[in-house]
């Protein structure tokens, strides 16, 4: 199913403008706060109504202001998961979740109570209440009764920004096998860049209101000129095959026929996973450098150079293993004499890639 919006909608000193269609998958609404993300998804949920525009899901009109169409929230059969939970406090996790399943409309397909709960790993839960339950496992069940209400699409309005590192670390690998497991698609919201290189299928980059880049996830993470959240949040995404597990701890990839070296992680040889490489992270070097410490250097052709108000500057680099953002000084770019097309190395700590920015694919 796809989804198509159009929205303008003026608010106190914020307009917003956007256009954009979403296939299937998850659909990252990514951009700083202030951008209309949650202005958005809150227009394809119903719980605001746009000046002007146009939504369909699917085949279902949600809205058309020149119709003088509008679908009320609860005839779209929109699963929405908010930041908290959102959970009964009286309930406990089992009867949360037939809640959601009490929505489901007549004849419609549901989840299997039994699949929802393995998927998200809330088994052991089932006879808590929502008071001993953590913020990751709240979201966990939230997402469960959304999907049982047997949505036509899920709305996810930031669900991990009020979790502390750990808890996210333990919720997006439920996210991700939700992504790959369940037909259903996502409307997702978040201004973080490891969320959106770990889940998303495709990415609207927002800002100020508007749509500033429309593509997938490793297109739009690898373009420089598209940081809504800054250079220093500026990072590309690569796909890699799992190798091998070295006896001294670190895991071996394949990027692209290059050797990439791990801090030792979970999934096993011939798995597909996404990595993020953090653009402060790399280092140029116009020849292959030798007596390193660094284990990954990626041989490629710089593609473009963009330099911002400050002494710094993102390179991308075409590399087989796909686009590599770097991040170095203006000074260094005159220095190393590098312009689109120089031949040049990328040099990457294996230390420095850190455990949230590697993800299933």
């Amino acid at each position: 199913m796809t989804l198509s919006v159009s929205v303008h909608h003026a608010l106190p000193g914020f307009a917003l403008d956007a256009a954009f269609d979403a296939p299937p998958g998850v659909t990252v609404l990514f951009g700083r706060s202030g951008s209309g993300k949650t202005t958005i998804a809150n227009a394809v949920a119903g719980l605001l109504r746009p000046d002007r525009g146009r939504i369909v899901a699917g085949d279902q009109v949600l809205m058309d202001s020149d119709q003088g169409f509008w679908l009320p929230p609860n005839r779209r059969r929109i699963g929405y998961v908010f930041q908290e939970g959102r959970l009964f406090p009286h309930l406990t996790v089992r009867q949360n979740l037939a809640y959601g399943r009490w929505f489901a409309p007549k004849g419609a397909r549901v989840e299997e109570m039994s699949h929802v709960v393995e998927m998200l790993g809330i088994g052991h839960l089932l006879t808590r209440r929502p008071g001993a339950l953590s913020g990751g496992e709240k979201q966990r069940v939230a997402i469960g009764r959304a999907l049982l209400s047997a949505p036509r699409l899920i709305v996810a309005d930031e669900p991990l920004a009020a979790l502390d590192e750990a808890r996210k670390a333990e919720i997006l690998p439920y996210l991700e096998r939700l992504r790959d497991e369940v037909e259903i698609p996502i409307l997702y919201v978040s201004h973080s860049a490891a969320e959106v290189a770990r889940l998303a299928t495709t990415v609207i980059a927002l800002e100020n209101g508007r749509v500033i880049r429309q593509g997938t996830a490793a297109e739009v993470l690898a373009d420089p000129a598209v940081t809504p959240l800054g250079a220093r949040s500026a990072g590309a995404l690569l796909t890699a095959t799992v190798m091998a597990h070295h006896a001294d701890g670190l895991t071996e990839l394949d990027a692209g026929g290059c050797p990439l070296f791990l801090p030792r992680i979970a999934q096993h040889p011939g798995q597909s996973i996404r990595i993020r490489i953090a653009a402060h992270d790399v280092i140029l070097s116009r020849d292959r450098p030798d007596g390193l410490s660094a284990l990954n250097i990626l041989p490629g052709t710089v593609r473009d150079i963009r330099s911002g108000d400050g002494p710094g500057a993102i390179l991308s680099l075409d590399t087989p293993a796909g686009v590599v953002l770097a991040r170095i000084t203006r000074r260094s770019v005159l220095a190393l004499g590098v312009s689109p097309g120089t031949a040049c190395h990328a040099v990457i700590k294996t230390v420095a890639i850190a455990p949230e920015d590697i993800g299933g694919h």
